[in-house]
């Protein structure tokens, strides 16, 4: 079988130009050059060629020596951008899949769009849900945590047998994911909580927080670092939700509920972020125990929700008695919720839309799920807050068009088009990152990351 090569020069600040051909197999990959330039002892320049699914070095020795070429194992994943932070990063490339596929930059630009679409899609449907299931939400809770992790586990044996997991992947650290569900399940408790207290633009508001949780932890557990540009591009962002969302509700209700419940609602939303970066972790430890590769989403998806619904049983008792549900009377509630959920019986009058509507929405929240974590694999955990934060303000405007089974549609808030535009205006200042090494200003959504 024939190789396509492609020609790739490095010039060293103080020598001739450096040329090597290098080969690029696996059309199906998508192959990140980053080309690094090193000081070594005695002030001779190497240039470090790194491309996946190898890593290519070629060092020039002082004097004009040959250099020497090194396969390793490449580093983790990265998306295409440039770092401006790391001493050794001068210029990242991107290698095309197959001579013309699609880049890494595509890539995260698209799975961008399906993030938000499907979050539109969750947040509407599980209104819908709520129709037939009005008496039974804590029912559609648990039977979509529980249902998770049988439908993830059995996509990740498919998946297995096709041979996409491999034994690695399964055999990776199992506490990381641990915590994932320990972490998911008290934010959902939390949230709960606070949720049954607060009321009005109190939820809205604080759900901000999620946003700054997530910069604070990435610059503190992933050592990342944001312009001053980008941190006021989210600044911007969360005010347009903030606008959006709580211009139509009333002035009063954050401080009504008291501040108590405020800190939980806050805690909450620091689980969730401390979730999330948390997973970025797991993938960035994943691709250095895999050599290069990437664990499967699957993988994190399934035992992570496994996890959660091992504690989620732990936090049974509090949780139903936050829903106003006392625990001996649990099973007969599931009972009746079940029910409802499949429009049998003597529900058949009282749960008109079930199951349809419910089976919509996790099908949505279930491809959301997916989607976020796929966006979060390949790009990073403030990059997909950001994206499933563009959906809120869309979705507002969904809720004032008559759709089915809703009755009456709610009007827009006054400062949904002023919301809408700071949100924009937040989204594409955080995005336009203009490169440091050149007059051009390439559009990047992927924040870059040190090491």
């Amino acid at each position: 079988m024939s190789e396509s090569f492609r020609r790739v020069t490095a010039v060293a600040v103080d020598s001739p130009a450096v040329t090597r051909h290098i080969s690029r197999r696996g059309a199906s990959s998508i192959g990140v050059l980053w080309i690094n330039q090193r000081r070594g002892v005695g002030g001779g320049g190497g240039i470090v060629l790194r491309w996946s699914p190898w890593l290519i070095e070629a060092v020039r020795q002082k004097g004009g020596g040959r250099g020497k070429e090194e396969k390793r194992g490449p580093p983790h994943p990265r998306c295409c951008s440039f770092d401006s932070n790391h001493p050794h990063h001068e210029v990242v490339a991107v290698a095309e899949r197959g001579g013309g596929g699609v880049d890494r930059r595509v890539e995260v630009m698209l799975a961008v769009a399906a993030t938000v679409v499907l979050g539109v899609g969750n947040r509407v449907l599980y209104k819908l849900a709520l129709v037939p299931l009005k008496h039974y939400p804590f029912f559609l809770a648990q039977f979509a945590t529980f249902g998770y992790v049988l439908v993830y586990f059995s996509i990740l044996y498919f998946r297995y047998q096709a041979g996409k997991v491999t034994d690695e992947m399964l055999s990776l650290p199992k506490f990381p994911l641990m915590v994932v569900g320990l972490l998911e399940a008290l934010a959902a408790a939390s949230g709960m909580a606070a949720g049954a207290i607060l009321s009005g633009a109190a939820i809205p508001i604080l759900s901000q927080s999620f946003l700054v949780w997530q910069l604070v932890l990435s610059y503190i557990f992933l050592g990342r670092r944001y312009s001053l540009k980008q941190l006021f591009g989210c600044f911007l962002v969360a005010v347009g939700v903030i606008v959006t969302v709580a211009s139509g509700s009333g002035t009063g209700s954050l401080m009504e509920a008291g501040l108590f419940w405020s800190i939980i609602m806050l805690v909450s939303f620091l689980l969730q972020a401390a979730d999330t970066v948390l997973k970025e972790t797991i993938f960035l430890d994943a691709a250095q125990r895999l050599k290069g590769g990437t664990v499967d989403l699957f993988v994190v998806n399934s035992f992570g929700s496994a996890f959660q619904a091992v504690f989620i049983c732990l936090l049974l008792p509090f949780l139903s008695n936050l829903w106003g549900i006392p625990f001996n009377q649990l099973p007969s509630y599931l009972k009746d919720g079940c029910a409802c959920f499949l429009n049998a019986g003597s529900m058949s009058s009282r749960c008109d839309g079930a199951p349809l509507l419910p089976l919509l929405f996790i099908i949505v929240n279930m491809g959301f799920n997916i989607s976020l974590l796929h966006l979060l694999k390949i790009s990073s955990a403030v990059v997909s807050c950001l994206a499933s934060t563009f959906s809120v303000p869309i979705s507002v405007y969904l809720f004032t068009l008559p759709l089915p089974y809703l009755g009456v549609a709610s009007s827009l808030p006054p400062g949904f088009v002023a919301g809408a535009i700071i949100l924009a205006m937040g989204v594409v200042v955080y995005s336009w990152t203009p490169s440091l090494n050149s007059s051009s200003k390439p559009f990047s959504l992927v924040n870059t990351r040190t090491e």
